[in-house]
């Protein structure tokens, strides 16, 4: 069994920072397969990791009481008393000094210190915990806007601009993600022995399905228009790209198959292992766009 102070530390959510490494898999080939540039990734990378690790504590434990009536957050280490408080509080410390610590390795970009993009997503999620996450909708914007940083960051990492299509994309996965989320948590409030989150009583499922649907259609959308864009073809040299879009499309079909059929979607990061379709279609994306932009021939 997982000890709880490294389960506070939620490791299985630390796949969401692999949009770090997303400016490295579509840049020219060459970055690719430089030594260095992985290096400051994965630095990169593991700053994220730190700083996410180090909100989550922080968020467990503020929200120890409200978690404690949650159905499925009732079993959280702080939640349930297997973690005290004031050792989580230590861990908070040590988790957050050792994200800007790492973040620290990462070489400047354009003058810019690295820790500028741990320390905006601090910054956020700060505001988020004590403030935002109680305003509809904003809530939800304020996850896509986190998920945007880590994009930035590992561009600044590499010392490249993000492509703008690639920004598009993470905005409109992670909104359908985060309001998926919400229609998770909404279909669970009868199970709650209480009041859990502020928003749910502005959520409905109606409301939520409107929001699902569009972003549904507008994640597919960008990420075929970014797989012919000039400028995507003109940094890949190729337009065979495009050839992942099915499984992208799948996806999102198997996603919102799980959300409304059976009641999945509360934690993408968990669902993304847990889930075998999604599993086998994730890994099928990676192989193809390898196969496609490093190893068949333009």
């Amino acid at each position: 069994m997982t000890p709880p102070f490294l389960q506070a530390l939620r490791p299985h959510q630390w796949v969401k920072n692999l949009l770090v490494l997303a400016p490295l898999a579509f840049t020219p080939k060459g970055l690719l397969f430089e030594l260095s540039a992985w290096t400051s990734v994965l630095l990169a990378m593991a700053s994220f990791c730190l700083a996410a690790s180090s909100i989550y504590l922080l968020n467990d434990i503020v929200d120890r009481e409200e978690d404690a009536r949650h159905p499925k957050k009732r079993h959280r280490p702080i939640a349930s008393g297997r973690l005290p408080v004031n050792a989580a509080r230590m861990e908070l410390v040590v988790t957050l000094v050792s994200a800007f610590v790492i973040g620290s390795l990462v070489p400047a970009s354009r003058d810019v210190p690295f820790v500028v993009w741990p320390a905006a997503y601090l910054s956020l999620n700060l505001a988020y915990s004590f403030w935002l996450k109680k305003l509809v909708v904003i809530d939800c914007m304020c996850i896509a806007l986190g998920f945007q940083l880590r994009v930035q960051a590992g561009a600044a990492a590499i010392d490249v601009a993000p492509s703008h299509w690639l920004l598009l994309c993470t905005l409109f996965f992670s909104l359908f993600l985060a309001f998926c989320k919400r229609y998770e948590e909404l279909s669970r409030q009868s199970e709650a022995t209480g009041r859990t989150r502020a928003t749910m009583e502005d959520y409905s499922p109606a409301f939520l399905s409107m929001m699902i649907g569009p972003l549904a259609a507008l994640s597919i959308l960008s990420y075929s228009l970014y797989t012919v864009a000039p400028e995507t073809i003109a940094v890949h040299g190729t337009d065979r790209l495009m050839f992942t879009v099915p499984i992208v499309t799948y996806g999102v079909f198997r996603y919102l198959f799980l959300v409304y059929r059976r009641s999945e979607g509360g934690d993408p990061a968990q669902l993304l292992f847990r889930d075998l379709p999604l599993v086998i279609s994730g890994v099928l994306y990676a192989a193809l766009v390898v196969v496609l932009l490093r190893i068949v021939p333009h």
